[in-house]
């Protein structure tokens, strides 16, 4: 098999995967940080690269009946969370489409700024 292309969001902060350091989201994405997953804290992200998806699983969680698709790094297969298919309560629909990562699978690091997303630095002679 050849080998898996990636993806990198780029960003300031970045989220990857502890296992294998995969770039997976940034701190943009982040929705919220009061979530709680089988190891722990977790996040709520708006978009999140570079995962393989389970099956869609019928969960009673804290919050409600949800289906729900775990996620596993698309590098190294390490589980990492889930991600919202669908939400029966009306208060929950906002996740519908959005990615949990538990925190103690994910590592936190320093990004870098893009020197071509700000128009104003780039001067031509």
């Amino acid at each position: 098999m050849g080998r898996t292309f990636l993806e990198h969001m780029g960003g300031v902060k970045l989220f990857s995967c502890n296992s294998c350091d995969a770039n997976l989201t940034n701190r943009n994405e982040l929705i919220s940080t009061r979530f709680t997953g089988a190891t722990g804290r977790a996040f709520l992200f708006k978009r999140v690269v570079n995962l393989t998806y389970s099956v869609v699983q019928d969960r009673v969680m804290l919050t409600g009946r949800h289906m729900v698709r775990d996620v596993m790094c698309k590098n190294c297969s390490a589980k990492l969370g889930w991600m919202y298919e669908f939400a029966t309560d009306d208060s929950q629909k906002y996740k519908e489409g959005r990615v949990i990562l538990e925190y103690a699978l994910i590592s936190e690091s320093e990004g870098f700024v893009d020197p071509y997303c700000n128009r104003n630095n780039h001067h031509e002679h």
